[in-house]
C-alpha cells in the first residue's frame, strides 16, 4: 500500500526548503552588493510606482470590471545622496504600449555616470527569481542572478546597457524588497499626495456643471521634492543595518 506523506507536514519541509533558497539568494546578493561597494561603486535604487487616479482625486469611480480609471507610472531613483539628479518620468500607463521609452534606461545610465561615476543599479524584478531560473540551478548552490533583462512596466534595464557606462545592474531577490529605500521613499510620496492634494486642486462651475482640475505634475514634485536628501539618508542607513544583520545571520 503506497504511504503518503502528512500533507501538512510536506509543506512545512518544501516551505523551509524554499526560504533556505530564498536566504541564500538574499546573502550573494549582499556579498555582490557589498563587493561592489568596496571597489568605489556608488549604490543607486531605480524603480517605479503606480499612482492611480483614485489616489490622486481622492474618490474612485472604477467598477472594477468595465470601467478602468487612469493610472500612471513614475520611475525615478535614489540613493544615500538623495534623488538621483535626473528628470523623473511619469507616464500615463494606458499610453505605454503604444510609446514604449527604449532609450530611457541609457539615458539614466549615461546621468549617473556624470553624476557619481560607476555604480551599482539596484532594481526588483517584478517575477519571482525562483520561476526565472532553471531548475537545475536551483538546487545547486545560488549565485547572484540576474536576468537578461529587468521589465520596468515596458522601460527594459539591460546589464549590457549598464556596462557599457561602466556601471552593474543588480537584481533585488524577491524576498527583500525591503532593502531598498525606494519602497519607503514611494509610499511618503503617496501619503503627500492623500494629505496636500486639495491644495493642487482648481474648481470652475458654470451654469450647468462643476469642475475639478488637479495640478498633478506640480503635486508630484512637490512630494519628491519633501523628500530630501537628509531622509534618503535615513532611509538608506536603516537599510544598511538590514544589510549587517543578515550578513551576520547568514555568513
Amino acid at each position: 500500500m503506497p504511504h503518503f506523506a502528512n500533507p501538512l507536514l510536506r509543506n512545512i519541509i518544501i516551505r523551509s526548503q524554499f526560504d533556505s533558497i530564498r536566504r541564500k539568494q538574499c546573502f550573494q546578493y549582499l556579498k555582490t552588493l557589498r563587493m561592489l561597494q568596496s571597489d568605489g561603486f556608488k549604490t543607486v535604487y531605480f524603480g517605479e510606482t503606480n499612482i492611480p487616479e483614485s489616489l490622486v482625486i481622492g474618490q474612485d469611480f472604477s467598477d472594477g470590471y468595465f470601467i478602468q480609471t487612469p493610472n500612471w507610472c513614475i520611475v525615478h531613483a535614489g540613493g544615500s545622496q538623495g534623488w538621483v539628479p535626473w528628470k523623473y518620468r511619469m507616464f500615463l500607463r494606458d499610453e505605454l504600449c503604444n510609446k514604449p521609452e527604449d532609450n530611457l534606461f541609457s539615458e539614466f545610465c549615461d546621468v549617473v555616470r556624470k553624476a557619481y561615476g560607476k555604480c551599482a543599479i539596484v532594481v526588483k524584478d517584478r517575477r519571482p527569481q525562483e520561476e526565472l531560473r532553471p531548475k537545475e540551478d536551483r538546487e545547486a548552490e545560488v549565485q547572484p542572478y540576474i536576468p537578461k533583462v529587468i521589465n520596468l512596466t515596458s522601460i527594459v534595464c539591460c546589464p549590457e546597457v549598464a556596462k557599457s557606462y561602466g556601471h552593474e545592474l543588480l537584481s533585488l531577490p524577491s524576498l527583500c524588497n525591503y532593502l531598498s529605500p525606494l519602497d519607503t521613499a514611494w509610499s511618503s510620496l503617496k501619503w503627500f499626495i492623500i494629505n496636500n492634494r486639495k491644495e493642487f486642486c482648481l474648481q470652475s462651475i458654470d451654469s450647468i456643471y462643476s469642475y475639478q482640475y488637479i495640478l498633478l505634475s506640480d503635486l508630484i514634485s512637490k512630494g519628491i521634492a519633501r523628500i530630501n536628501p537628509s531622509k534618503w539618508k535615513t532611509l538608506t542607513n536603516k537599510v544598511q543595518r538590514w544589510e549587517n544583520y543578515y550578513l551576520g545571520k547568514f555568513s
